[in-house]
């Protein structure tokens, strides 16, 4: 969870894009006022990825829901494999919202209600500019459950799973229900440095930014189905 981030900000840039800029301006104090630069804010989609052009953020927070092109489609264009692309985090006033599951699918690294903490949405953006992936494991839970396409050819995210082993299968399955490395240790009796590789190694081969496109992923495929093993 985002208490557990690591406290250094040094350098860490990061892009406000909202239509609000009440907003914008209120989360821009929260993150000064922690050592975090706001490099740019972007009122709606097409700003957001022009800012991230000319500026370069580590992450970006981003409205779903903005006039004109929208935070969907903007994730998408920003996350679209350009080198040392950045981490989105979508905003959102709704947590079981189609667009937010549809952003997770495009390679969003987690989402964040608007009334978050101001505490939360720092550990937040240091999370995600570590590597994490931003998951409320029941909320995203619930989230991919009700949205998820099972559909091969409609689907973004669909990857052929054979590429991964046995052991690699079970461990992407229990990551999916929302288990962390730890609960991923105890399960299987391993390190959790062993359980970090595995994770790595499934995120190689399905070619995936982070946990959150893995949850996505095991859905999509059949892997995990709703109703399956409860979080925690």
């Amino acid at each position: 969870m985002p208490g557990d981030a690591p406290e250094d900000t040094a350098g860490l840039r990061v892009v406000i894009a909202d239509d609000q800029a009440l907003v914008r301006t209120g989360f821009r104090m929260i993150l000064a006022a922690d050592g975090i630069e706001v490099v740019a804010e972007a009122a709606d989609g097409e700003q957001a990825v022009e800012a991230v052009r000319r500026c370069r953020p580590d992450v970006v927070l981003m409205d779903i829901r903005m006039p004109g092109l929208d935070g969907l489609e903007a994730t998408r264009r920003i996350l679209a494999g350009a080198p040392g692309e950045p981490r989105v985090v979508i905003l959102t006033t709704f947590d079981l919202d189609q667009y937010v599951y549809a952003a997770l699918a495009a390679g969003a690294s987690g989402f964040l209600l608007k009334d978050v903490t101001p505490e939360y949405l720092v550990a937040a953006v240091r999370m995600v500019r570590a590597g994490d992936a931003l998951l409320a494991p029941a909320i995203t839970r619930r989230l991919v459950e009700r949205f998820a396409v099972r559909d091969a050819g409609a689907t973004t995210l669909h990857r052929d799973l054979a590429a991964l082993t046995p052991r690699e299968l079970e461990v992407l399955q229990l990551l999916a229900t929302g288990l962390n490395n730890a609960e991923l240790a105890g399960r299987f009796q391993l390190s959790e440095a062993t359980v970090k590789t595995h994770v790595a190694r499934i995120l190689n081969k399905l070619r995936l930014r982070d946990r959150a496109q893995a949850v996505v992923v095991a859905y999509e495929t059949g892997l995990v189905t709703p109703g399956s093993e409860p979080v925690r």
